[in-house]
């Protein structure tokens, strides 16, 4: 059977793995587009409120493929970990909408069920799906970055449709309809991960690269006529009221997420000190790039809570008598991961064949670099104000530059991961590295209430900030962030050759 895709040279499992992200990408973009709005504008939370939930609930969505990574090496196998995240997700964006049903359980009652479940179910999925990716390269293969360049291109097709579809829908006919659709298209994502397959072929590669490690053991009966993955499925819902109320009292995640942090940066280390010097700084590498990863992220998802509101209170939105919503303002990162993403693909690939390809720490230095830039055109738009309103193609540039960076470190970030694990805890591994994405959106959240949510505590009650008190306040704090993370990226760049030595010839 022919594996590959004519004219690409890649797998066609890929293509299937391609369209089922982008779906589950446009579920999760389509509720995180539309999550602070509806904190704030329905359930009537201050900002600082908004803001510490929403960095709970992503910092959670990205800590729990550690465990969801483990579970499949040891026990589900990718496939059946992708299938079950999937429906979970699907669920989750259903119960949101609870309320509509049984009224008589309050509508931010049900949003922290259908959050629990969400992020149960990406734990699943996101860590190995791409761990599934990953596998169908050797690691020689100079097509790997491609691959995963290709994979985060439908990554953000998903949450371009998101941003645009989901959040227009949200801002027009009532946010539950966003997420109501989001929820479908999590199905549409598992039909093509199911199916799709069958149809173009790379069911069988998929299956043979995420198969259990003992399928026997996990069908078998275990606790009366349970099996291990009946008993998986039962554990994992009842994860959900933990989660409910983690959410709730969202300031114990920070501490939650430091001792996870902990142990698998630990179990990582005794790894890496048991093994011989070349995994050994392999490891420790990657454990420093996560560091670097978490300064990235952590600025970078202002998108969904600092900068969203920022465009609400001090963008001029304004198109051709088209007043854009201001979460739609999120659509010019994935728009132009859209535009720039193949070209990246295939500039690592020319460069590679002249010899010019920079090193993955080099690559991670100029995305942070140019994160930095990005804020700093906050300076610059602000030189155009009118009314204290600075024009559009402020945030178009500072999303331009943002997405430069993105597509230096995120992809390559990915693929990253994959070449420098040891080989029998892929999934583990990718799932510590979703763990700094964790960390970052929990101090992104922490870094979004640095803007004062453009309201301040007066005798007791929240009194809104004026238009001249929000865009300064805006102005100072993205200016820094810009100034410091620019820093930091130069400083990446000035250690890359030493970072580059210790990872052996992995490019």
């Amino acid at each position: 059977m022919n594996t590959t895709a004519s004219g690409t040279g890649h797998p066609k499992a890929l293509y299937v793995l391609f369209m089922a992200e982008m779906w589950e990408r446009f579920c999760y973009y389509g509720m995180r587009a539309l999550l602070t709005l509806y904190l704030i504008d329905t359930l009537m939370m201050g900002d600082t409120v908004a803001f510490a939930i929403y960095g709970a609930y992503t910092a959670l969505v990205y800590a729990a493929p550690v465990l969801g990574g483990r579970m499949a090496d040891q026990l589900l196998g990718y496939r059946n970990a992708v299938i079950l995240g999937g429906v979970l997700m699907a669920i989750g964006e259903f119960l949101i909408l609870g309320n509509h049903l049984v009224p008589s359980i309050s509508a931010d009652s049900w949003l922290y069920i259908g959050m629990g479940t969400i992020i149960v179910g990406n734990g699943y999925f996101k860590a190995n799906i791409s761990s599934i990716v990953g596998r169908l390269y050797d690691d020689s293969d100079p097509k790997k970055d491609s691959g995963f360049t290709i994979f985060y291109i439908g990554i953000n097709i998903g949450a371009l449709l998101a941003t645009t579809v989901c959040a227009e829908v949200g801002n027009i006919y009532g946010y539950e309809y966003g997420f109501a659709l989001a929820g479908f298209g999590m199905i549409i994502g598992m039909l093509f991960f199911i199916f799709m397959g069958k149809v173009i072929g790379g069911e069988e590669m998929i299956r043979e690269n995420a198969a259990p490690p003992d399928r026997e053991k996990l069908r078998a009966p275990w606790i009366g006529p349970l099996s291990r993955f009946h008993v998986t499925v039962v554990l994992s819902l009842l994860i959900v009221p933990i989660l409910y109320y983690l959410l709730v009292y969202n300031e114990v995640v920070g501490w939650l997420l430091a001792a996870i942090a902990i142990l698998v940066i630990g179990n990582l280390l005794s790894v890496a000190f048991k093994s011989d010097r070349v995994q050994r700084d392999k490891i420790i590498v990657l454990i420093i790039l996560m560091f670097f990863n978490i300064t990235f992220w952590a600025c970078f998802e202002q998108a969904g809570t600092s900068l969203t509101l920022f465009a609400e209170r001090n963008v001029d939105r304004m198109v051709f008598g088209w007043e854009m919503g201001a979460a739609t303002t999120q659509f010019f990162n994935p728009f132009f991961i859209m535009v720039f993403g193949s070209i990246f693909s295939w500039m690592w690939i020319a460069l590679d064949k002249r010899g010019l390809n920079p090193s993955i720490p080099m690559k991670f230095g100029l995305g942070i670099l140019q994160l930095g830039i990005g804020y700093l055109m906050v300076i610059v738009g602000g030189w155009f104000s009118i009314a204290y309103l600075l024009p559009l193609w402020t945030l178009t540039l500072l999303y331009l530059f943002h997405t430069t960076g993105e597509l230096c470190l995120s992809p390559i970030g990915l693929s990253m991961v994959t070449k420098l694990a040891p080989k029998s805890m892929t999934g583990t591994v990718m799932g510590a590295w979703f763990l700094s994405f964790a960390g970052s959106n929990y101090l992104a959240g922490l870094l979004a209430t640095l803007t004062g949510g453009a309201s301040h505590e007066g005798g007791g009650e929240a009194v809104a900030l004026t238009a001249a008190e929000s865009l300064a306040t805006y102005t100072d704090v993205f200016s820094s962030i810009g100034f410091v993370t620019a820093g930091i990226g130069i400083f990446l760049i000035i250690i890359s050759p030493l970072l580059n030595k210790m990872m052996h010839g992995v490019k």
